[in-house]
């Protein structure tokens, strides 16, 4: 055998090559750029048109910011400032309208003084939905988080401090009469009881009760009407309420259009498809001009309530496919895992099922919500001055007549921060949620 292996080997190496380093071409953004922009004719076009545009884009988009103004009181002087430092024919942008205007595209027509009740109200806001968003915060202070829109309603809206504490009140008699339903006929009568009674107290005596302490001890803060709301502040309520309202009642039609129960089953679907299938601008009229007429004379139903309920019932619709198809992909055997642990329905879907169709659904629910938020500027079309509306109105006073970019930019710019931050929560919570890989 060694015969035949030297007969047939002429040379070998009696010592190990260096080690060297990898041609320039096999590493780094090299390699990137060679595979991913050059590796083929079709590549290498495309990446040429890419640059084209890009280059083109920049080439007018660079000067525009670069050369912007920020100190001037109207369109006019930003124009004679940007022909004296860059030349007539000059392209600059004229922010100067953000540094006059941006309280009232933040703020609407809200009283200045009370500026400070609006951040105040965001903050709280934050502040309560923090134990809710993040589970690593202390339970307990789960009970700010409930006591937080009363708060909020008494910083943004103000008057008297009784008429919250009347109406969470009735949360408190709620939970009253459903301890005392269990006790006395079960938890059908409890769930009757809990719904029907703190329904009968709002009509009937939280006004009357919140007028009484009212005139006893007079405490609160000026009174500022939804008339006196707009700009971004206007979307972000509308926004935020229309998403935490329309998730549990989302859930709740999800499950109905799931009963075995003929009525609540045909009244879910009924309800989905004609919300899903109607245009959001149209409910939005119907809120504005039709529900009056199916209200008593002399009722005053605020515009800004009538919006805040369309949009959480249109996003419920949506809500609740969503959540539909996180139920309809877990497996048969989670629901008759459920029912072999001998749980009811409720505790089965509290304790087992709703987890798990949470968590496949969050990218549906996080996209709903953002479009939702992002809708919020349909108001426009029904009165109320949203940032859309408010750009509009700057527009049309004599000192920024004919500025447009400048305004639509910084709108998208607060919206995109408020959008992504949605959409960065959601990976946050899909990764905290996944366990498959553990």
């Amino acid at each position: 055998m060694s015969d035949t292996h030297a007969q047939t080997v002429r040379f070998v190496r009696d010592s190990m090559i260096e080690p060297q380093e990898p041609p320039i071409s096999e590493t780094g953004v090299i390699r990137w750029v060679r595979e991913n922009l050059f590796s083929g004719w079709l590549n290498i076009l495309l990446t040429v048109v890419s640059l084209a545009v890009i280059y083109f884009a920049l080439s007018h988009l660079l000067p525009w910011f670069l050369q912007m103004v920020w100190n001037a009181g109207s369109l006019s002087e930003c124009r004679e400032i940007r022909n004296e430092r860059y030349g007539p024919d000059a392209a600059s942008a004229c922010f100067a309208v953000i540094r006059e205007r941006w309280h009232q595209l933040l703020f609407g027509f809200y009283p200045v003084e009370a500026y400070w009740r609006a951040v105040l109200g965001f903050v709280v806001f934050l502040a309560g939905m923090s134990p809710v968003l993040f589970t690593s915060l202390p339970r307990k202070l789960l009970w700010a988080s409930a006591a937080t829109p009363f708060v909020c309603y008494a910083l943004f809206w103000g008057g008297s401090i009784w008429g919250p504490v009347a109406t969470a009140l009735g949360f408190a008699i709620g939970a009253g009469a459903y301890s005392l339903g269990f006790r006395a006929g079960g938890k059908l009568a409890a769930s009757i009881a809990a719904i029907v009674v703190p329904i009968l107290y709002w009509l009937f005596l939280a006004g009357p009760l919140a007028r009484a302490l009212t005139g006893i001890a007079p405490i609160g803060l000026p009174f500022i009407p939804s008339d006196d709301f707009g700009g971004f502040m206007l979307s972000t309520i509308i926004g935020l309420s229309a998403i935490l309202l329309s998730l549990p009642l989302g859930i709740l039609l999800a499950l109905g259009r799931q009963s075995h129960l003929f009525i609540i089953n045909k009244v879910s679907i009924g309800f989905i498809e004609i919300i899903r299938g109607v245009p959001l601008i149209v409910w939005l009229f119907t809120a504005s001009l039709l529900l009056n007429y199916f209200l008593p004379p002399g009722t005053n139903f605020d515009l800004m309530l009538r919006v805040i309920i369309m949009a959480t019932l249109f996003s419920s619709a949506y809500i609740a496919e969503v959540v539909r198809g996180g139920l309809a992909a877990l497996p048969s055997g989670q629901y008759e895992g459920a029912d072999s642990l001998g749980l009811d329905y409720w505790q089965s879907m509290r304790l087992i099922i709703l987890p798990q169709a949470l968590k496949i659904s969050i990218p549906g629910i996080v996209n709903t919500f953002i479009g939702l938020f992002k809708d919020t500027t349909l108001v426009v079309f029904i009165g109320l001055l949203d940032p859309i509306g408010l750009s509009n109105s700057i527009r049309a006073t004599t000192e920024w007549n004919g500025i447009y970019w400048e305004l639509f930019v910084f709108i998208g710019v607060l919206f995109f921060i408020c959008c992504f931050s949605m959409s960065r929560y959601s990976i946050y919570l899909e990764r905290k949620l996944q366990r498959e890989n553990r």
